[in-house]
């Protein structure tokens, strides 16, 4: 008897769990440089090809949750309502996060651990900047599909960069001001005001289009 889909699907979850909790404990106790493929299979107890069949790279496991994070964007946009702008949608987004306390805007001990995990590796800063880069083309599809523009918009791209570039300056704002006072709520208003500040400029460079 075959075994159902949603029982193998829910199978296939765990599996990828067990992998990516085994993945993140050893990157957390010794570096991600200094743990093997090997290792982490072993730790989580399966076979070195059903780790690649989950995490087709090493550092897939590490940034296990940016496809949740992706689609979390995207459903903003998709779900946005007609009579706020796509740009106030997501300065909007980022304020919820924070309030869910979503570890997609997470300032504690624990956030602090995977932000040193990667300044500790080039190869891990190097994926971050290459996420970072396909975020920006994400969003610029995203923010013209909400406006019933071209996915290849010029103001989109350009909205999405100014974008990117506001909240990756707000999640480093958001862990320095952890790192130095170890208060959460600290960190979750600076985090917020690079993101209202950035905002304005952005609804700025925006007027005139869909997008402010």
């Amino acid at each position: 008897m075959s075994m159902p889909s949603d029982l193998r699907s829910r199978k296939r979850l765990a599996t990828r769990q067990g992998i990516s909790n085994a993945a993140t404990r050893l990157f957390h106790e010794r570096g991600f440089d200094h743990v093997t493929v090997d290792e982490i299979a072993a730790a989580a107890d399966v076979g070195r090809m059903t780790v690649f069949n989950h995490f087709p790279r090493k550092e897939d496991m590490f940034f296990d949750r940016d496809e949740e994070g992706r689609e979390r964007l995207r459903e903003a946009l998709r779900q946005r309502d007609p009579g706020v702008a796509p740009i106030e949608t997501l300065r909007l987004l980022a304020h919820r996060l924070v309030a869910e306390r979503s570890p997609y805007a997470e300032f504690s001990a624990r956030s602090q651990g995977f932000i040193e995990t990667i300044e500790a590796s080039e190869t891990l800063k190097a994926r971050a900047r290459a996420i970072r880069d396909e975020l920006a083309q994400l969003v610029a599809v995203a923010l013209a599909e909400s406006v019933g523009r071209d996915p290849d918009d010029s103001d989109a791209r350009l909205a999405a960069a100014l974008l990117l570039a506001t909240w990756s300056v707000a999640f480093r704002e958001g862990h320095w001001t952890f790192r130095r006072g170890r208060d959460t709520a600290e960190a979750e208003a600076a985090f917020l005001a690079v993101v209202e500040k950035g905002t304005l400029g952005l609804k700025a460079a925006m007027a005139g289009t869909p997008y402010a």
